[in-house]
């Protein structure tokens, strides 16, 4: 077997997977506390692999699809499961069903970017919701909102039936996404709004330890659907040879899982 330097972005993915399968184990024991931070871990991982990838040069079609079998561990059938574990274990065959749509859209996701994949350049927009989003909208629900004694149980059944039905639509829906701005100069510039919205994202998910992530996460999805549809209104009202190409997403080179 012959070594080479792409091994180092790959140990990272391989990371990740790891931790996506702790996950499953603390989940199968109740222990959603837990599970949760392995796949804050495995997200971490699933970064890093990226920046170290093109820190040396060495993207490579095994490492993405490497990094999406671990991702649809890490990001689909992990919270999937915390999903079946914490509420839809209730509705028995039908709750097993219900519980792994999240982790069957993020697979068709996954398999959507890797055939449409043809260069690893960053792009400020990309199709469908990324599945480590969707991994973050669904944790935080169980955590802050669904394992919590203030909502009744008729309210969290309901509202899990919604997250499922959400992430799973926006991840194989043809939605433009922003991708995460980089906190620099240039991506400020380039992005004002979208960079302040992030930065603001993160301070008060930091001040409310977290309890407003899903919220944030919900506004994501919304906004960026209802975005989408604006867009599709204006195409349908103007004429093709007329639409101004500077307001249209980026052409698709490259984008997250």
């Amino acid at each position: 077997m012959r070594i080479t330097r792409s091994i180092v972005p790959s140990l990272f993915t391989l990371l990740n997977l790891f931790n996506g399968f702790a996950a499953i184990v603390f989940i199968s024991q109740d222990e959603f506390y837990k599970a949760s931070i392995f796949i804050l871990f495995a997200a971490i991982f699933d970064m890093l692999d990226g920046v170290m990838a093109r820190l040396i040069h060495s993207t490579s079609e095994f490492g993405a699809e490497l990094d999406s079998l671990s991702d649809v561990i890490s990001f689909g059938a992990a919270p999937a499961y915390m999903l079946f574990k914490a509420h839809f274990f209730q509705l028995q065959e039908t709750g097993i069903l219900i519980a792994a749509l999240p982790a069957l859209a993020g697979a068709i996701r996954l398999a959507r970017f890797n055939v449409k994949l043809s260069s690893h350049v960053d792009k400020l927009y990309f199709t469908g919701l990324p599945i480590p989003s969707a991994a973050l909208t669904i944790v935080s629900y169980v955590l802050f909102y669904h394992l919590s004694t203030d909502y009744s149980s008729h309210t969290k059944a309901i509202a899990s039936i919604v997250v499922v039905a959400l992430t799973s639509l926006a991840m194989v829906s043809t939605v433009k996404f922003d991708n995460l701005p980089r906190l620099t100069w240039r991506s400020i510039k380039q992005r004002p709004i979208v960079t302040t919205l992030f930065a603001i994202g993160i301070i008060v998910s930091i001040i409310t330890k977290g309890k407003l992530i899903f919220p944030l996460m919900i506004f994501y999805i919304v906004a960026s659907s209802l975005r989408q549809v604006v867009f599709w209104l204006r195409e349908l009202k103007e004429p093709e040879d007329d639409i101004d190409e500077s307001e249209a997403p980026e052409p698709e080179l490259y984008e997250p899982h």
